[in-house]
């Protein structure tokens, strides 16, 4: 089994002001499909910003990282599939609070095969979500990790798992 690097150095998560015990931890969804044998990757926008950015959101009690990935894609893009219980990569971000300040993350990425997308599901009315190809996907994000994890994403590292 190859082991893929990713040649990136992690942004610095700035814990200026917090307290360090408080950065959070969420659990992202990578959801894919082959089209033509080219893996393309779906991208939904943030209800607030309206930026691209992949589903994701809090741990969830009883579930593993990534069946609680795999809930988020279905509850922010209506995509179902197969999700991979590997981590992919780690990126960090800062969400921005209801009263302004910002709480620092680390996303935690696991990849879904999606084979079902639902027209209808609990955020539809909310987001836009849309299909890229691995370039054009990475070009849409912000974080500089996630988008390293899109470019060094590939599917076949999954069937031997």
């Amino acid at each position: 089994m190859a082991i893929t690097l990713l040649k990136y150095a992690p942004a610095p998560v700035n814990l200026s002001g917090a307290d360090k015990y408080a950065v959070r931890t969420q659990f992202a969804t990578l959801c894919y499909r082959l089209n033509n044998g080219k893996p393309q990757i779906l991208l939904v926008t943030s209800r607030r910003t309206k930026r691209w950015i992949i589903p994701k959101g809090w741990p969830m009690d009883g579930k593993t990282p990534a069946d609680a990935a795999a809930i988020e894609a279905y509850e922010e893009a209506g995509a179902k599939g197969r999700v991979y219980d590997i981590c992919l990569g780690v990126y960090s971000y800062a969400k921005t609070l209801e009263y302004g300040d910002n709480l620092p993350i680390l996303a935690m990425v696991y990849p879904m095969k999606v084979k079902q997308m639902l027209k209808d599901f609990p955020e539809a009315g909310q987001r836009q979500r849309k299909w890229f190809g691995l370039k054009k996907a990475a070009s849409r994000i912000s974080e500089p990790e996630l988008r390293q994890i899109i470019l060094a994403f590939d599917p076949k590292s999954l069937r031997h798992r």
